[in-house]
């Protein structure tokens, strides 16, 4: 198993900076999580400052003594998801429970609103150089769980005057968006590594094999496609 570069430690302790009233305004730690995944993906990934400030929430926070060691954690935390993203084994997402209750269920809509965020204010747009419509058609599918989780997918369709599930069906369907987020996440993480050209992170784990299908969704295999050799 990969040994793990951020200790319970030092997640405990930017959880609690996190909810301090140094930062009145920051995100909770699976908004963070979340956050993150979304800004280290796309064309260009977020800058580090612009990303303190949107999880710390000011300027201010983010100048502060307390914020400067949020922003020591927070880039050892960004160095996690990086490689964990790029692993074989799904991502452990980072979810609160819906409520108190003893027995409350995993709410997964603020982690994944905070991913949404990150792909809106990325500094490039996530579809503009994207040409090829089956590479759009997979990276819209891997965005679906988060859209059906965030409840997007819903208003879209109603929009347009499309059917819903309902009852049974819906949950299925979330069950269904809660099991693929994960795995849609780090598809998504390699698919734009891929299309940077800047392949996957190394490690002592599993990764993308050469015989592999592509991350960028080509459907050839990654040795004849964004891994192909010179």
């Amino acid at each position: 198993m990969r040994e793990k570069k951020i200790t319970d430690e030092q997640l405990d302790r930017l959880e609690a900076l996190l909810e301090s009233p140094d930062f009145d305004e920051a995100m909770r730690l699976d908004e963070v999580q979340g956050y993150l995944c979304g800004a280290l993906a796309g064309p260009l990934a977020i800058p580090e400052r612009e990303r303190l400030v949107e999880i710390l929430g000011s300027e201010e926070a983010a100048d502060s003594d307390a914020g400067r060691e949020a922003a020591e954690l927070l880039r050892v935390l960004a160095s996690e998801l990086e490689v964990e993203l790029a692993d074989d084994e799904p991502l452990i997402l980072y979810l609160y429970p819906e409520s108190d209750s003893e027995d409350a269920p995993s709410d997964y809509e603020p982690w994944c609103m905070a991913y949404l965020h990150a792909l809106d204010t990325a500094p490039e747009d996530w579809f503009d150089d994207i040409a090829d419509e089956e590479e759009l058609d997979w990276l819209d599918e891997r965005l679906f769980p988060l859209m059906v989780l965030t409840g997007e997918a819903e208003a879209a369709a109603r929009q347009h005057g499309e059917e819903w599930p309902e009852g049974t069906e819906l949950q299925e369907l979330r069950q269904h968006a809660q099991e693929d987020l994960a795995r849609a996440v780090s598809e998504i993480h390699l698919f734009w590594q891929a299309k940077r050209g800047t392949g996957t992170v190394r490690r002592d784990g599993g990764k993308v094999g050469r015989n592999d299908p592509c991350p960028c969704g080509s459907g050839k295999k990654f040795k004849q496609c964004c891994g192909k050799l010179d």
